[in-house]
């Protein structure tokens, strides 16, 4: 039945319902026997008042609405029709006494409000109840998971409503849980409170729950992480909304329901950052970003458009990543200028080239080799990419007066036991020297593991969760510091816009974690049980891997920044031209063997201590 039929269809029967609930009015008032002048004062008013019902019902949209999705919206326009139509219907009968006779008497149209409002309601809101207790075809019902809601405040209403309304989805929503005592034993949307937080596991037992979602999109992150442990013994299927800062215009949504990660259970508050301060270095300038396809690089290159650059350089060695990041700021933020140059921080020539062209402003510098069991069996490409490419990308800018040179480095480079580690030491003791000659602002801003990284351990134990098991950790005791890549990115864009020349910036990392609880973690948030579905196996400690990561060296000492997640190490003292000449001595060893290539980084890193396994 097409829009115009279905709309024709109900006017029919509004006129209908009108009429018989007169009629109805009549028969309550007159006791079945209905006087015959009053029957002629209904022949001669009943069109007046059908049409004048008609033309409420048309102006509050009645005819319009999509019933199957009728809401107390559309109840509030019904009774508001209704009233003015029985209104009007009254003033109707006042004036035209001298035509028809007499009005309707006064219990007549009283009558007719609370009848037409009960047929013309109900038919609509049939369309409604219909809707909501459609058949469920079989295979859908198979699939569906039966569904613990954490949170029994607005969310969690409007999710239920939501899985109620459309069974595709595939939930079953089972029951609330709330810390709210108050609540427990109240019904929402016909799904019952049961408990509080505490009593999680046992519900899930009870009421054989394949699914938890966690519902408390305005509740502390914080908060939501002991949630989030207690859900993850269950051995459920965990999902969550965003937190409230996640979402753009602060609305919960089904469509927003995810599945819980690990940077859910690791994360922190969001970053608050200084939209002006970092606006001031980025808006209408040249950035350049190398290791634009990267992880971090490209996460740089996500935040920096949002600050309206000039133009965008995402320069990278592969294309694929960089191909992909370009699609989608493409898609995202096709006003910006950018542009993919493919091209090696090794070959200076080629960044001559590329200074000289674009008059670039600003530098982040994140292309590097950082996996360090490999740089350890491949020591030689860890000196000519990191070390040799960070030269020649400082001398570039010093010469081509950029105005800001960001360094992404690393824990590792404190106290290093590897060549990786020592290579990004090597960075750092370059961003201090020249920057004491140049007119270049240089700073490095050291971090530890991003969660979700390429080549971080998430990745790696996602995959072998998948393949079922075992998840490989080196050993017991190890741990490492973890932040997302986002809140790495946000504050690497912010200690930039704090810089004034030769830092090394210090990210808040919080508290190290054991990559062995890591592991379990992930196993839980599978719906698997470790040691018993998962196995854990320990490996032994890798080439140049320590047990404890460090963020600062003895000497350097800290110092708090007007921002509460930033520090500053104490600067460091070289001379440029002589870090330089150790530099070329150090590259004119590459074609000497490993162990002597070992032994010079030892000499140009006084806090290089090699670790042999």
């Amino acid at each position: 039945m097409n829009r115009q039929i279905k709309q024709i269809f109900l006017v029919i029967l509004d006129v209908l319902f009108i009429n018989a609930s007169i009629f109805i009015g009549y028969f309550v008032r007159f006791s079945w026997k209905i006087p015959s002048p009053y029957l002629t004062i209904y022949y001669r008013s009943f069109i007046p008042i059908s049409i004048i019902m008609i033309i409420c019902f048309s102006a509050f949209k009645l005819y319009k609405s999509v019933w199957r999705y009728a809401s107390i919206d559309e109840l509030i326009s019904v009774i508001l029709a209704v009233s003015l139509g029985t209104f009007l219907s009254f003033i109707f009968g006042q004036i035209a006494k001298p035509f028809i006779g007499n009005r309707l008497p006064i219990s007549i149209y009283l009558i007719m409000w609370a009848l037409t409002i009960l047929m013309s309601g109900g038919i609509r809101f049939l369309r409604r109840i219909m809707a909501s207790v459609e058949m469920v075809p079989s295979e859908v019902l198979k699939k569906s998971r039966r569904t613990l809601i954490v949170g029994a405040g607005d969310a969690g209403a409007i999710v239920v409503k939501e899985m109620k309304k459309h069974p595709e989805l595939g939930f079953i929503p089972v029951a609330f849980v709330d810390d709210d005592e108050g609540k427990k034993g109240q019904i929402i949307h016909g799904v019952p409170i049961v408990g509080s937080r505490d009593d999680i596991e046992d519900i899930v037992t009870s009421k054989d729950i394949d699914e938890i979602l966690i519902a408390l999109p305005s509740a502390s992150l914080e908060e939501r992480q002991k949630i989030f442990k207690i859900c993850s013994n269950t051995g459920c299927h965990l999902k969550t909304l965003p937190g409230i800062y996640e979402l753009i215009d602060g609305k919960v949504s089904v469509n927003q329901i995810r599945d819980v990660e690990i940077e859910d259970l690791l994360g922190r508050e969001p970053v608050e950052l200084n939209i002006d301060e970092i606006a001031g270095y980025l808006e209408n300038k040249v950035v350049l970003v190398t290791g634009g396809g990267g992880s971090i690089g490209s996460e740089l290159c996500r935040q920096i458009v949002r600050f309206s650059p000039k133009k965008l350089l995402i320069l990278d060695i592969y294309e694929n990543g960089a191909y992909d990041l370009q699609m989608e700021l493409n898609r995202k933020y096709p006003h910006i200028d950018k542009e993919v140059i493919i091209a090696s921080i090794r070959e200076k020539n080629r960044l001559e080239d590329i200074f000289s062209k674009y008059k670039i402003d600003v530098v982040f510098h994140a292309a590097a080799h950082k996996h360090v069991p490999l740089m350890e069996a491949n020591p030689k490409e860890a000196i000519k990419n990191n070390v040799i490419g960070t030269l020649n990308l400082v001398e570039c800018a010093d010469k081509y007066n950029v105005k800001k040179f960001v360094q992404i480095s690393t824990d590792k480079a404190v106290n290093p036991t590897n060549i990786m580690g020592a290579t990004k030491r090597i960075c750092e003791m370059i961003i201090q020297a020249i920057d004491k000659i140049s007119n270049t602002e240089f700073v490095a801003v050291r971090f530890g593991n991003v969660l979700g990284s390429s080549g971080s351990v998430i990745p790696l134990f996602k995959k072998q969760i998948r393949e079922g098991g075992p998840v490989t950790v080196t050993h017991p005791e190890i741990n490492r510091y973890f932040m997302t890549i986002p809140e790495a990115a946000q504050l690497v864009i912010q200690a930039g816009a704090m810089a004034k020349g030769g830092e090394i910036f210090i990210l808040d990392m919080g508290k190290p974690v054991k990559i062995v609880d890591l592991a379990r973690d992930l196993i839980r948030l599978s719906g698997l049980e470790p040691d018993k579905d998962i196995k854990i196996v320990f490996t032994g400690l890798r080439p140049g891997e320590k047990l404890y990561e460090e963020l600062l060296m003895d000497e350097e000492g800290i110092q708090n920044t007007k921002h509460k997640k930033i520090f500053i190490g104490k600067p460091g003292s070289y001379d440029f031209m002589e870090l330089k000449e150790n530099i070329i001595g150090l590259y004119n060893k590459l074609s000497c063997s490993d162990e002597e290539v070992f032994d010079s980084v030892e000499q140009l890193v006084p806090t290089y201590h090699r670790k042999k396994n």
